[in-house]
């Protein structure tokens, strides 16, 4: 009964397998009706489900399609003609190229009816040659062979070894060590370390590594602004991503979830620089942004920030007080962090005891107490402030008020003889007031603590060298902000262009809203002064506001209406 069904229902390689009692009957057809369902050829079904040892399908494929048997382990793939590679047939894993010797082609595959392999031929204008070869391994001398590409574009990407920085990641005392992966290969490591030494040479804030669907690049936030930096192959994106994951500490394996991460890159025995780091998990796979925060760019002292005379005087005045809370206040990157720690180490003596508590500590000062925050074991601000009272302080820093508990905290603080420096992300110094007033706080509270609030922004600074003037028309230059009278008493510049900056723009500076709180401003704030109200009575006081910080940075020529415009839109 067998013979018949195999005759007449079995042919080609699958007649031959049954006849040469390699597999049954039975076992033959069932396999040709699950190929044809799951898309797949024969020989490549057979020897996915494992229905027969790979050794005997390679043998068999062999004999039946007329074919040399090869060990492909017993050549050097380093002879490979990658000008011939087809990218299919190798991500599928099912052809190499091995050589090519009097206009031939030599190909190993495991499958002989490959519909690619005419691809090849078609391609390379040479007649080819097939070797059968065992599938595992040609699996194994393909990754072999990509993997040693990839690393040689690395190697090119990353031009010279650079052998002396070191990058250290931070562990928690209850984190066990990372495993050893092979993406700890000098290619790679030299290549991450060069992106990030570029960024810090530039002056970089913020590295970004983002995967599209075929490609990948990598920007750098210079003066508030991405520019692109590199644009590696696509095929890089999992090398780079678990080196970083790898050196900050990260779950290498995970990668459905957002995780964060930090490493200090040290690079001489007097500098270091930290990064923090975010994985977020997209479309198309892991965007990696690094927050690059290095002592160099923190301003040496208040007269750097940018702020006039008057703004400087203030803060000052504010800064000698015993008691009393500052408030710098700016949307994410605004300089917030650089105003605050340019008022620490004004501050900082021998005669006081100052303690911050931040998320994380972004520049370790010498002589000042920081602490880390690390809500996953309860140490939040509200707890490390709590502490704090409790250890004689003179001053104390809250990287940002989040919240309603630790606002109350600071403020209290603040009233109970401690000098309290703080952020809150608000517009504008009026709008602070009814921000925390929104968020529970009493406002005798505030009256009786608050001392100043700094509303600031960072803008890009001109090039001195390739600046332009630019003419005004009269009612564009009233249109922006300045009055009639003014026209014609100042020269306005534009960006320009030169090597020496970056599209016109070289470093950047502050633009600040300064707003003491006088003794009317509390009355103010005691009878329930919305922020219109303390907008008027600010500007009463000689307080300017940022739009018009601005506009004298513009009179100054440090500042195009550009710009300004960019950043008050």
């Amino acid at each position: 009964m067998d013979k018949p069904l195999t005759t007449n229902v079995l042919s080609g390689f699958a007649l031959y397998l049954s006849e040469n009692n390699l597999i049954d009957n039975q076992t033959a057809l069932h396999g040709l009706e699950e190929a044809k369902l799951s898309n797949n050829s024969y020989i490549e079904y057979l020897v996915k489900q494992k229905i027969l040892d790979e050794v005997a399908v390679a043998r068999a494929a062999a004999e039946y399609f007329g074919l040399p048997l090869c060990d492909i382990t017993a050549f050097n793939v380093d002879q490979v003609p990658s000008e011939y590679l087809n990218n299919q047939l190798v991500r599928k894993q099912q052809g190499l190229p091995l050589f090519k010797k009097n206009n031939l082609l030599y190909i190993a595959i495991t499958d002989p009816t490959l519909e690619n392999l005419s691809e090849i031929r078609f391609i390379s204008g040479l007649d080819i040659r097939l070797l059968v070869v065992e599938s595992s391994k040609l699996t194994q001398v393909i990754n072999d062979l990509l993997n040693t590409l990839i690393l040689s574009e690395m190697s090119g990407l990353g031009g010279e070894r650079i052998d002396n920085i070191t990058v250290d990641a931070y562990k928690d005392e209850d984190t066990t060590d990372l495993a050893s992966y092979d993406i700890e290969s000098a290619p790679v490591v030299n290549y991450v370390n060069k992106i990030l030494l570029d960024a810090i040479d530039k002056g970089a804030s913020d590295v970004h590594f983002e995967a599209y669907e075929n490609t990948y690049r990598i920007r750098f936030r210079q003066h508030g602004i991405l520019y692109p930096a590199a644009t590696p192959p696509a095929k890089l994106a999992n090398y780079l991503l678990a080196r970083i994951k790898v050196i900050s500490n990260m779950d290498i394996t995970e990668h459905r979830i957002p995780q964060d991460g930090r490493f200090k890159l040290t690079l001489s025995k007097k500098r270091s620089v930290d990064f923090r780091v975010s994985v977020c998990p997209t479309v198309y796979g892991e965007k990696i942004v690094l927050r690059i925060l290095d002592p160099a760019n923190i301003a040496q002292g208040i007269d750097s920030l940018g702020m006039n005379e008057k703004q400087r005087e203030d803060l000052l005045e504010s800064l000698s007080r015993s008691q009393g809370l500052i408030l710098v206040t700016g949307p994410t990157g605004s300089g917030k962090t650089v105003t605050l720690y340019s008022a620490l180490s004004f501050l900082n003596s021998t005669e006081k005891n100052i303690s911050t508590v931040e998320d994380p500590v972004e520049i370790p000062l010498q002589g000042i107490n920081q602490v880390h925050v690390n809500a996953k074991f309860g140490l939040t601000f509200a707890v490390a402030l709590r502490a704090f009272l409790r250890q004689d302080p003179d001053i104390i820093m809250v990287g940002e008020i989040r919240d309603i508990e630790t606002a109350e905290i600071a403020v209290k603080a603040a009233q109970t003889g401690h000098l309290v420096l703080s952020t809150l992300h608000t517009n504008s110094a009026p709008e602070t007031l009814t921000r925390l007033m929104n968020m529970g706080i009493p406002s005798y509270n505030l009256a009786s603590s608050l001392s100043i609030v700094i509303a600031q922004r960072l803008v890009r600074k001109l090039c001195e060298i390739c600046k332009q003037k630019e003419e005004v028309p009269q009612d564009v230059f009233i249109k922006e902000g300045f009055s009639k009278e003014e026209y014609g008493t100042f020269q306005i510049y534009a960006p320009g262009t030169c090597d020496h900056c970056m599209r016109g723009y070289k470093g950047r500076m502050g633009i600040f809203e300064v707003m003491p709180i006088s003794m009317e401003m509390s009355q103010l704030i005691m009878g329930g002064g919305n922020a219109l109200d303390i907008m008027a009575l600010a500007k009463k006081e000689g307080v300017i506001n940022l739009r018009e910080s601005g506009l004298q940075k513009v009179r100054e020529g440090t500042l195009g209406f550009v710009e300004l415009n960019r950043v008050f839109k």
